[in-house]
């Protein structure tokens, strides 16, 4: 530092204590860098290391508890036509550096901005970058960070949700559901719903048209059914029905079954079975307005009659109706 310069620091370090003259541009300059040097001494101001980057350095992390293959121009449309208007990327994502040699960084929030990042490059954009804040995290620090950004979002699914939290709770907290809630700040009611939903068995998952349209509320409604053996073999029997309905229209063939047609078909399937006096017979079925079986018996033969669209399920549960009427309703 030249002897000019060392007389200015000492000039103004002399006169720390002074108030500036409002007329003394210097003067003005020095209290306000002081000031912001004091806001970030006291924690009132927190600087955050930002970077411009392609999005292709970016891998997404193994446990983000969004499904990345379900993202399409479609559902990104409101975030692409978003940062194309503003010409920029407006929110970071955060991500930690990573030791592979094909990426710098792993994604922990920010999915839904890479994907419209990496489209709007792929489709002559190639101007925009992505725009990111690196942190250093440990996994589970990562887990919660990624959970409290999308607890809130619709565009997360309740299965996904369940998924990444019955994955969690067993890696990070030893499978205790009080500690997970503890530490999220829910109740234990509300954790212990999304819990249940992760353990639907995958024949139900694929009766829907997808998992997003799988909700918490559905396993519940579900649960006292899945509880009881028949009740439970006649819900998973319908609902592999239904996943072949779903396959063939995923192939283009038919359409598919909606998430609420799912439902009535699945509760219907495991509700009490029903038996009615009909003109020439007993029928017995799964439920009211189910195809089922006409039963009539004539001195020592019994009769059977059924319509041939009845389905492998409708029938099972129906005989299973007849066997239980005959045999533990004291017929012989």
């Amino acid at each position: 530092m030249s002897r000019k310069h060392d007389a200015i620091f000492d000039d103004v370090l002399s006169d720390l204590d002074a108030v500036p003259d409002s007329s003394d541009r210097a003067g003005a300059r020095f209290l306000k860098r002081s000031t912001a040097i004091s806001d970030r001494l006291t924690g009132e101001v927190e600087e955050k290391t930002l970077r411009w980057i392609d999005p292709a350095r970016c891998r997404m992390w193994e446990r983000h508890n969004r499904d990345y293959a379900l993202l399409t121009e479609d559902n990104c449309r409101d975030l692409i036509d978003g940062i194309r208007s503003q010409g920029q990327q407006e929110f970071a994502a955060i991500v930690r550096p990573v030791d592979d040699v094909n990426y710098d960084y792993e994604v922990i929030c920010g999915a839904r901005r890479h994907f419209a990042i990496s489209w709007l490059r792929a489709h002559n954009y190639t101007q925009f970058k992505y725009l990111v804040e690196p942190r250093i995290l440990t996994d589970e620090e990562a887990f919660r960070l990624a959970d409290i950004e999308n607890r809130d979002r619709e565009d997360i699914s309740d299965y996904e949700r369940a998924l990444d939290y019955a994955d969690a709770v067993a890696r990070y907290y030893g499978g205790k559901q009080k500690a997970m809630a503890e530490r999220l700040e829910v109740s234990q009611p509300w954790l212990s719903r999304y819990l249940q939903l992760a353990k639907l068995p995958e024949a139900i998952v694929t009766a829907f048209p997808s998992i997003r349209d799988l909700r918490e509320r559905n396993a519940r409604e579900l649960k006292p059914l899945l509880a009881q053996p028949d009740s439970a073999r006649a819900v998973l029997e319908e609902a592999a029905a239904i996943g072949r309905e779903q396959a063939q229209a995923r192939s283009g063939r038919g359409s598919f079954v909606d998430a609420m047609a799912v439902m009535r078909r699945l509760v219907r399937a495991g509700k009490p079975v029903q038996a009615k006096p009909a003109q020439d017979g007993t029928v017995y079925r799964r439920a009211a307005g189910d195809k089922g079986i006409s039963v009539v018996q004539k001195g020592h033969k019994v009769r059977m009659e059924f319509e041939a669209a009845a389905t492998r399920a409708q029938l099972s549960a129906a005989f299973d109706a007849y066997l239980k009427a005959r045999f533990e309703g004291g017929k012989s």
